[in-house]
This record gives C-alpha cells, sequence and structure tokens, in this order.
C-alpha cells in the first residue's frame, strides 16, 4: 500500500477526480448556468494531474517552491475566467476547498489503519492546499478589479457622448457627478469632436448633474476653456432654480459664459448664432 501523499495522489488519481467532481456536483453553490459540466470536468482533470505529477515528500513542505508555479499557473486561470464569468468570491473559495475535502477523505480511506501517519499526512495536505487558496483568492479579486475597470470605462464611455445635433454644433449631455476624472474624458471626447467635425458650438448640458458645487463648477469652467481654445463657443443648458441658487450663494461667477434654462433653449440661441432658419409647419420661421 502506498505510505506517502505523492504515491497516494499518483495511484489514486481517478478515485480523487471522481470524487472530487462528485463533490461539485452536489454542491449548492454549481454553477450550470455560467459553466458546463464538461468544462468543470476539464478543469478539474488538469489541476489533479498537475498536483500529482507534481508533489513530492521534499517539496510538499515548501509552499513557495518553484515546483509549483504549474500549479499556481493553473489556478490563476481558473480564477481570472471565473471572475470574468460572473462567479463570486465563494464559489470560486468552493472550487479549491472541495479539492482538499476530496484528497482529505483519500487519506482517510487509504491511511485509516495508521493514524499518526494520518495525522501528519493531514497537517501537510492542510498547509499545502491554503496556500492554493490563497493564490486562488488574490487572483480572483485581481480578476474582478480587471472587470470593475473595464465596466467603469465602459459606463464612462457612454455617460459623455458627443452628439453632433446641427452641422457645427455638439451637444455633451453630462449625466452623474463630474469629478477630476471624469472631466479630463469629457474634455478628451468634446475637444476630438470638435477637431474631426470642425464645429464653432458646444453645448455642454447639466440637466443629469444631481448637484453643482464649486468644485463641479471649477470644472465646468475647464471645460469652457478648453472648448474656448479650440476656436468654439460653449454654451452650458439645463441651469435648474436650485443649481442657480447654488451658484449664486457660492459666488460662483458664470457672467462671460453663455447658460440657458434647457437644452431646447440652448440649441435654440446657436441656432440664432448661426443665423439658421427652422421650417415650422410649412413656414420658415427664424430663430432671433
Amino acid at each position: 500500500m502506498a505510505t506517502t501523499i505523492s504515491e497516494l495522489l499518483k495511484k489514486n488519481k481517478a478515485q480523487l477526480l471522481d470524487t472530487w467532481i462528485q463533490k461539485q456536483l452536489a454542491s449548492e453553490s454549481l454553477r450550470d448556468d455560467l459553466m458546463t459540466n464538461d468544462e468543470l470536468r476539464a478543469q478539474s482533470e488538469e489541476l489533479v494531474n498537475a498536483l500529482a505529477n507534481i508533489i513530492t515528500e521534499s517539496n510538499i513542505n515548501q509552499v513557495d517552491s518553484t515546483d509549483f508555479d504549474e500549479i499556481f499557473e493553473i489556478l490563476s486561470a481558473v480564477s481570472l475566467s471565473r471572475a470574468r464569468q460572473g462567479f463570486s468570491p465563494r464559489e470560486t473559495g468552493l472550487y479549491i476547498f472541495g479539492l482538499k475535502e476530496a484528497i482529505l477523505d483519500l487519506l482517510q480511506d487509504k491511511l485509516a489503519d495508521n493514524p499518526t501517519q494520518l495525522f501528519t499526512e493531514v497537517r501537510k495536505i492542510n498547509r499545502l492546499l491554503d496556500s492554493f487558496s490563497v493564490v486562488t483568492f488574490e487572483t480572483f479579486i485581481k480578476g474582478r478589479e480587471e472587470v470593475i475597470f473595464r465596466q467603469t470605462e465602459e459606463i464612462t464611455d457612454i455617460s459623455t457622448p458627443v452628439i453632433q445635433i446641427w452641422d457645427g454644433i455638439l451637444a455633451l449631455p453630462i449625466i452623474g457627478t463630474l469629478d477630476s476624472a471624469r472631466t479630463q474624458v469629457v474634455m478628451e471626447s468634446l475637444l476630438q469632436k470638435i477637431v474631426d467635425t470642425g464645429s464653432s458650438i458646444a453645448i455642454l448640458d447639466i440637466s443629469g448633474v444631481p448637484a453643482v458645487d464649486s468644485l463641479v463648477a471649477q470644472h465646468l469652467m475647464k471645460t469652457v476653456s478648453a472648448t474656448r481654445l479650440m476656436g468654439a463657443d460653449c454654451i452650458i443648458s439645463g441651469i435648474r432654480p436650485e443649481i442657480a441658487q447654488t451658484v449664486v450663494h457660492l459666488g460662483i461667477d458664470l457672467s462671460n459664459i453663455i447658460t440657458k434654462a434647457s437644452l431646447a433653449s440652448a440649441l435654440k440661441h446657436a441656432f440664432s448664432m448661426h443665423k439658421l432658419i427652422v421650417k415650422q409647419g410649412g413656414t420658415d420661421k427664424t430663430i432671433r
């Protein structure tokens, strides 16, 4: 009969894999909506094979050994893929904990007649698998951070669209809080659109900005200044009564900036600046 963990794993890989798979399939945390059983088995089989081939009596107590680099790579790949697929930290953690439980069951089965050795081997495997769990969690967190960062960028892009509403006229509806990072995105998007379209008027609509304080006002002023440096006039629309009161209370000077209560009013003013005529109901109407 095998007397070491390495020997036990090599001789009982199939049994270990089946036990682990059964535990995962029976678990309440099974996410067959995110991963098929075949994918689950393939991931598990790769890890079991690597563990059985790599683990020895000399490295089992050296959790930082380079011998385990392949296993760490497998665990990292599994954690990253699960983070991107939408698994929770708990579900990902239970994956490696399930392997430890399956190995402990195997040791209990094969070393039941030698409690002293069983105790020793259990301590070794606990230490090793716990280090694997740390790697799994660290990589999962990194993967989730990447997902969150990407989603934040996508939301920022969606929430700061620059729209060409007429020849020479752009509109940028701002929704949500305007901070330093977002101001940079707004300015870059707006200035690039001015260059691409050759527009001479830009309307910043702040109807969707919940509140305007001195910091938000500074960001707006920076955007207006950058727009003017590009040779375009800037109109700020969406000045609600409460925002107007706040601006006055804070002593913010917007006297040198064209402001309008609504996007419609801003567009009307932009038309008049371009001396455009809009036909309404079959009658020519000059916008003044």
